[in-house]
């Protein structure tokens, strides 16, 4: 089972995702972004860590892909738009040309992607759906929207499902 959980922020797609995944022990929690020091970060992480069972492993890494080559039991990776922001953070890209950073992205990208189509183990992803409103106004907005827009769909074809959460509901794609 490969499954990736879309919606919008606060939809209640990690719920799902952390459903999905619940009956497993062994689960591998891939925290896939940067770490924000604010007190407002800190405390969605922990409602987050709350939520999931004692006997799962966290991992705070962008490497997607070695998690995923190496493990031996479901992984869960929460989320690939804080990845792919991580992504862009550890290359120093955020202003360089816009081919610069997709070349980035993608390498990072089709090595993730890889991964998730050979892995073994059960895997659900959660990512960010963006792009359904107004173009942002900073061009690391849109270059972040655009982005994630290619992550979304080359990962999407990578997996059995996808699960678009809204309002708390599921409606599976």
């Amino acid at each position: 089972m490969k499954v990736l959980v879309t919606g919008g922020v606060r939809s209640g797609k990690s719920r799902h995702a952390e459903s999905l995944l619940a009956s497993a022990a062994d689960v591998t929690y891939v925290a896939a972004g940067p770490a924000y020091d604010d007190a407002d970060w800190a405390a969605r992480i922990a409602a987050h860590r709350v939520r999931r069972p004692a006997s799962w492993r966290t991992e705070e890494t962008q490497d997607v892909a070695r998690v995923l080559a190496a493990a031996s039991g479901p992984v869960l990776v929460d989320c690939l738009g804080t990845w792919l922001t991580a992504v862009i953070d550890a290359a120093g890209l955020w202003e360089a040309p816009v081919d610069q950073v997709e070349s980035a992205v993608l390498a990072e990208l089709d090595a993730t992607v890889a991964a998730v189509a050979t892995a073994e183990v059960p895997v659900v992803l959660v990512t960010n759906e963006v792009g359904l409103g107004v173009v942002p106004v900073e061009r690391s907005g849109r270059l972040f929207r655009d982005l994630l827009g290619t992550v979304n769909q080359r990962v999407a074809e990578a997996c059995d499902e996808v699960h678009l959460v809204v309002a708390g509901r599921v409606l599976r794609l």
